[in-house]
């Protein structure tokens, strides 16, 4: 096969607190609230990626507690593995990647970010016996 089409994988992870609010970070290159993440890196695990991007984004430190889903962007080739993950340390600050923090609650999501990105959080925040969501999306609206 001579396909030349190549993915990314990247890790995202819905920080829950005390209250049952998912953390949220303002993105710094396009102004977008997302949960904390990003591409991994080549030589580390899964768990290990995690840890690093929220850890940069955010300056907590994270553990994840389970897999909630995996989305797939259509349009750029990135797949996304997401987890649920509580906090182990660290404190919050802003970073070069994020201007800024904010703890949503479930309601507040569809006025602050896209579709693709409400729905991690939602189904990150499912009942723990729920299955691992898998779903595509866009960018910003789910297919």
């Amino acid at each position: 096969m001579t396909d030349s089409a190549e993915h990314s994988v990247s890790v995202a992870g819905i920080v829950v607190d005390d209250a049952g609010r998912a953390l949220l970070v303002r993105r710094r290159d396009n102004g977008h609230w997302e949960p904390p993440g990003g591409v991994l890196e080549l030589d580390e695990s899964i768990p290990d990626g995690l840890r690093r991007e929220v850890r940069e984004e955010t300056g907590l430190e994270v553990e994840p507690e389970r897999l909630t889903g995996v989305y797939k962007n259509m349009t750029r080739g990135i797949v996304a593995l997401v987890f649920r993950c509580r906090i182990t340390g660290g404190a919050l600050r802003t970073s070069p990647e994020s201007a800024a923090f904010r703890w949503v609650e479930p309601m507040e999501l569809r006025t602050l970010t896209d579709e693709a990105y409400v729905v991690r959080v939602l189904d990150a925040l499912a009942a723990p016996s729920a299955a691992p969501a898998v779903r595509e999306h866009d960018g910003v609206r789910l297919l």
